[in-house]
């Protein structure tokens, strides 16, 4: 009776109370943690921009991860470290030499249970919501432990540094875009995000990685007008075309020396009706505004933004040479991010990709390998040719001929089509 009343005296409860309350600490740094680095910092903004303080303080000590993490690392060991050390002397008193073994069993489930799994758990199924309660202690932590953790990380990228191993304080392990786009690609492979909007987000936030080349309208197929052509033959091409805006040359196709607008030709027009030499008195230089130039490596991105800032919406683009490669419109930047835009007087309305009842897909060897992915869920790839015939040749190494078939990227291709050198239509199906 004596023993054990010595054992349980007010040295032992003290050391029981220090224990619970060091697992307390411990399971504040690992939630905290788990919060603070699982919190999406878009939502953070959004309720920072709401008025919460607790979010804002979370983006700010959340800019600097790895003092962050060191701080909160550096708290947790402590405590951790601490609450064991106090359970040991406290079990080899009542037990002796086996309390060091029952000691380590009962802190080893304590703290697995009581300090990891679950605040980590509340933590990741209430981040933002905790990382915003924790930030402010968090913050004043971080800054209490600055010098130890500043000395750490000295150590730390001292010894990286013998491997050959260097640290960018300012590298992210994932860039915004990059982590946008998992997400949707994540989103969309569980059912959550439907494909169209998928391929409206990825495509608006390509459009900086992507050239005007690799979207352009390719000059072989520009409709152009001849200045020096008989009037009433320049009316009636304009007329027919399905097109509101044409390029104007003279002499050659690659001399542009202006663009006519479809309400320019028929205002003109409209001026002369009353005279009897309408067509005579009729010049297309005098109706046709002067051609926008713009280089072929140009991002999408700085292109909308130059139609917009200039009223435009055509523009003739030109290599480094000054040849002239294409044109490209803002509808043009705009269907890479919603898709095929038709209307009535389109040609080719109808949907690029054909499914046959055998299973291959027909494709137009002019088809963009960006706008087949999107229009068959595939992951060709798009970084040696702008077009699916481009692919082809590229693979292949030459220029094929009609029912050559070749197999590459777990597809098979089929070519069955051919203009000149060009490859105009393709059987394509998965392997």
């Amino acid at each position: 009776m004596e023993h054990t009343s010595t054992v349980l005296d007010s040295a032992f409860w003290v050391s029981a109370g220090a224990i619970v309350l060091l697992l307390v600490f411990s399971a504040f740094f690992s939630g905290s943690e788990t919060a603070l680095t699982a919190a999406s910092r878009g939502k953070l903004r959004a309720q920072a921009d709401k008025g919460s303080r607790g979010a804002q303080k979370a983006l700010d000590i959340t800019e600097d991860n790895e003092r962050l993490i060191g701080s909160v690392l550096l708290g947790n060991n402590l405590v951790n470290i601490l609450a064991t050390s106090l359970a040991t002397a406290l079990f080899t008193r009542m037990f002796g030499e086996s309390g060091v073994a029952l000691a380590t069993l009962v802190m080893t489930l304590l703290v697995l249970v009581f300090a990891e799994v679950l605040p980590k758990t509340y933590a990741i199924t209430n981040s933002e919501k905790a990382a915003a309660a924790v930030a402010t202690p968090i913050g004043i932590i971080v800054t209490v432990f600055a010098p130890i953790v500043s000395a750490v990380r000295l150590l730390v990228r001292g010894v990286l540094a013998l491997f050959g191993v260097r640290i960018d304080p300012d590298s992210h392990v994932l860039a915004v875009r990059e982590e946008i786009a998992g997400a949707l690609q994540l989103g969309h492979s569980e059912g959550v995000v439907e494909k169209e909007d998928r391929d409206r987000i990825l495509g608006a936030l390509d459009l900086a990685e992507r050239a005007v080349e690799e979207i352009m309208l390719h000059r072989s197929n520009i409709e152009m007008i001849d200045a020096d052509a008989d009037p009433q033959a320049i009316i009636q091409q304009c007329l027919s075309s399905p097109y509101t805006r044409l390029p104007v040359f003279r002499n050659e196709p690659e001399n542009i020396i202006g663009v006519i607008h479809a309400k320019d030709l028929l205002r003109d027009i409209y001026q002369h009706l009353d005279s009897d030499k309408a067509l005579e008195d009729f010049r297309i230089t005098d109706v046709a505004k002067p051609p926008y130039f713009v280089p072929e490596t140009t991002t999408l991105d700085d292109q909308m933004r130059q139609f917009l800032r200039m009223r435009s919406h055509f523009a003739l683009v030109v290599d480094e040479y000054g040849s002239l490669q294409g044109l490209i419109t803002l509808e043009d930047i705009l269907e890479e991010i919603v898709g095929e835009i038709t209307d009535e007087f389109d040609p080719d309305a109808d949907h690029p990709v054909t499914r046959t009842e055998d299973g291959h897909f027909l494709v137009d060897g002019a088809m963009t390998i960006r706008d087949l992915n999107r229009a068959s869920d595939w992951n060709l790839p798009d970084e040696e040719a702008n077009t699916i015939a481009g692919l082809v040749i590229h693979e292949a190494q030459m220029i094929p001929t009609v029912g050559q078939v070749f197999s590459f990227h777990n597809f098979r291709f089929e070519v069955t089509g051919r203009h000149g050198n060009r490859i105009t239509g393709l059987k394509i199906r998965p392997l």
